[in-house]
């Protein structure tokens, strides 16, 4: 698995992650915790370790905190979740509970969801910081229209971690947002890697190019996952799914090598073409 580091610490990080958006907000059904817990699994066993999560995510905290627990992979993890509320006092409380969910006495990563009360948010968790309660703070948006907001925070305070949206289709974040945050030193995670499903819609009934294999490239996942993580600046990507075997697949695009400047461009050009 190929790995980034974490600027402000050296720290390394696999390219490949996971996301808990829908995917993870389920019941106790044992059939579904299960195939959950396989994708865990196959996570582990491939080299990666971050799993993203957020109170905004229903039951998706607390599935993970349960999983991590029985398949005894805490240790293994790097959890990361958010804060989404208004006013001191109720983010501080959030925040309490996701731990409690996540069954985590340090949070790896705490992140201000979609920017919401960042000013407030931002104070406390760099107090919770000092305390050793969270190892590192972010900011989050999903939106290309929140680009220029997350620059600015980026511009102005001194965090750690930026998420955002970025795909081969929507390329926004090359502009300003990926350059600044290697400038500033911020570790980047990439949100809607697939344009929330609609790559695959566009990609249904297309032959995946066969230059694509020079690099390593067997499926459209694949194709998609490598585009982002050829960007230097992007520590690592977070491809929700319940699907162990689409797992499998996205995990392979964290190995070999990957497209070059001339690839990548190339990849752009085909993908235009589709």
């Amino acid at each position: 698995m190929i790995t980034r580091t974490i600027p402000v610490t050296g720290e390394k990080l696999p390219a490949i992650g996971l996301g808990t958006w829908q995917t993870f907000d389920v019941g106790g059904e044992p059939a579904t915790r299960g195939r959950l817990a396989e994708v865990l699994r196959i996570l582990f066993a491939a080299g990666g370790k971050v799993i993203d999560s957020s109170p905004m995510y229903g039951r998706a905290e607390g599935v993970v905190g349960d999983l991590l627990q029985q398949l005894q992979t805490r240790g293994s993890a790097f959890v990361a979740t958010k804060v989404w509320t208004r006013g001191q006092q109720a983010g501080i409380e959030q925040m309490r509970r996701s731990a409690e969910l996540l069954k985590a006495g340090t949070i790896d990563l705490m992140q201000i969801h979609n920017l919401l009360d960042w000013r407030v948010h931002l104070a406390t968790l760099r107090r919770m910081k000092d305390a050793g309660q969270i190892r590192y703070i972010g900011i989050t948006h999903y939106t290309a229209a929140a680009l220029p907001a997350l620059a600015d925070v980026i511009e102005r305070e001194q965090v750690d971690f930026v998420q955002l949206a970025y795909s081969i289709e929507e390329r926004d974040a090359e502009k300003r947002l990926l350059p600044l945050a290697a400038e500033r030193r911020v570790a980047v995670i990439v949100n809607r890697p697939f344009g929330g499903g609609g790559l695959f819609s566009r990609a249904r009934g297309v032959a995946l190019p066969a230059w694509a294999a020079d690099f390593g490239c067997a499926s459209w996942a694949q194709f998609f996952l490598k585009y982002i993580i050829a960007n230097p600046a992007v520590t690592c990507v977070i491809p929700a799914t319940a699907n162990p075997a689409h797992l499998a697949d996205n995990l392979r695009a964290g190995d070999r090598r990957l497209p070059d400047a001339a690839e990548r461009k190339r990849m752009i050009e085909f993908w235009g073409s589709v």
